[in-house]
């Protein structure tokens, strides 16, 4: 028997980011999106806890239980005391290593999964428990459409969504390590005051009338400084894809993928196909969102 998940990435229209907390996170103010490009997970019983990969960046992935698809299953398992034998296949389709949750995905895509062929029933408030347990973007990837993540980010409230977005994400060469963008803005705000995070009640507005141009200039992430600190060179492909015609540029999450609100499809298509020419980025995706969350097919 086997079940497969499909799972979004996301983008973070807003990601207002506090000081550090003594037990080294950050409060976070995180206005999650997801959008429609897809890992998908497959999960087949098997006589023990096996991981396999393919697709782009799929040599980045690690195949063991430092994989977090590899630990959702065996906390689940460890919850319903049974063992965690299972064989989980992930096709990537979302950017390794590039600020859009591809791990978070994999991992809530393995949670679902495993729920569903072990036939464990665990409730919807149990999974998001497990999800919060293997780390801040895991709840979101199980939730998909658009939230707030407050906390470390992993406590979420469901946001209206009034319309769909067109974007365009800019995959860099080579990736960037999510703490070592915080430890670079802790560099970055030492000796400043770090105002409590706070979700922008424009980029809300904006969002729940599916306000293109409002939420163009609300966009916002307080990470995007220390990732440009530590790969100057996205500063290029926000330029490019700017240039192209987007409606506002920046990056995803702890990057270094690179996010581009576009006008409409069409204006997405000219933008991507701008920034591949452009040589500032690896590849161009297109994608619109809102994006359902985790969801057996």
């Amino acid at each position: 028997m086997q079940v497969t998940v499909r799972v979004p990435a996301k983008v973070n229209v807003q990601l207002a980011v506090g000081a550090a907390r003594p037990d080294g996170f950050h409060d976070l103010a995180n206005v999650f999106l997801a959008v429609g490009l897809y890992d998908e997970v497959t999960a087949t019983t098997a006589p023990e806890l096996r991981i396999t990969c393919d697709g782009p960046g799929s040599e980045q992935v690690p195949l063991d239980e430092g994989n977090l698809a590899a630990r959702a299953a065996l906390a689940l398992a460890g919850r319903y005391g049974r063992e965690a034998a299972v064989h989980l296949h992930i096709a990537k389709d979302i950017p390794v290593a590039g600020g859009m949750a591809g791990g978070s995905a994999d991992a809530a895509g393995a949670l679902l999964a495993c729920d569903t062929l072990w036939g464990t029933g665990a409730s919807r408030a149990e999974l998001l428990d497990i999800c919060a347990e293997l780390g801040s973007d895991v709840p979101f990837s199980l939730v998909g459409g658009a939230a707030l993540g407050i906390g470390r980010g992993e406590q979420l409230t469901e946001l209206a969504v009034g319309g769909g977005f067109d974007w365009v994400f800019a995959v860099a060469d080579g990736g960037l390590s999510t703490p070592a963008v915080y430890r670079e803005f802790d560099r970055l705000a030492e000796g400043r005051r770090i105002p409590q995070p706070a979700a922008s009640e424009g980029l809300l507005k904006a969002l729940a009338a599916g306000d293109r141009a409002a939420l163009a200039g609300a966009l916002s992430n307080d990470l995007q400084p220390a990732a440009l600190s530590l790969f100057p060179s996205l500063a290029d492909t926000l330029a490019a894809g700017t240039a192209a015609g987007a409606l506002a540029a920046l990056v995803s999450g702890s990057g270094p993928t690179t996010a581009f609100l576009a006008e409409d499809a069409a204006a997405a298509h000219r933008i991507a196909e701008a920034l591949t020419a452009s040589g500032t980025c690896r590849t161009a995706r297109v994608a619109t969102s809102p994006a359902p969350g985790a969801t057996v097919l």
